[in-house]
């Protein structure tokens, strides 16, 4: 398995939405998206901008399902947002049957990934997003590939 590596720096929400974008516009059916990064570092924000980039209609609103814990949309491919920040371990999160989103049709999107643990594909794009300031954001995407 080959590891690619990209770290993108932001100045704003707008440049990190806009990055998200591009990145949507990348991925197709059954790719999970593991989003990890301390609170308020932009997860939700990166994720916005990759429902665009997937066709999600541009009025339509992306927030994070911390409390519901998964939000779909429809874009071109179904989106399923996951949000695990309010989950305490491992347990709670087996409990919530991920893995039929995980396997599923559309492009699974999880924030707080890390509290996974083991539960994440081998084959994923791993997000790490970290933050310098009130604006700056450094991005860090991993993907693996299978060769």
């Amino acid at each position: 398995m080959e590891k690619r590596k990209k770290t993108f720096k932001t100045e704003s929400p707008e440049e990190t939405q806009a990055l998200g974008e591009q990145l949507g516009k990348t991925l197709k059916s059954g790719d999970v998206i593991a989003l990890i990064g301390d609170l308020g570092t932009g997860k939700t924000c990166l994720t916005q901008g990759i429902a665009r980039g997937v066709g999600i209609a541009p009025d339509e609103v992306v927030s994070s399902p911390s409390y519901i814990l998964i939000n779909e949309y429809n874009g071109t491919v179904p989106i399923y947002h996951i949000d695990l920040y309010r989950l305490e371990n491992a347990e709670e999160i087996a409990e919530l049957g991920l893995s039929e989103y995980i396997e599923g049709d559309g492009i699974c999107i999880i924030e707080w990934a890390e509290r996974m643990a083991n539960g994440l594909p081998d084959i994923c794009i791993k997000i790490y997003i970290t933050w310098e300031d009130e604006n700056t954001r450094f991005i860090n995407i991993q993907h693996s590939v299978s060769r």
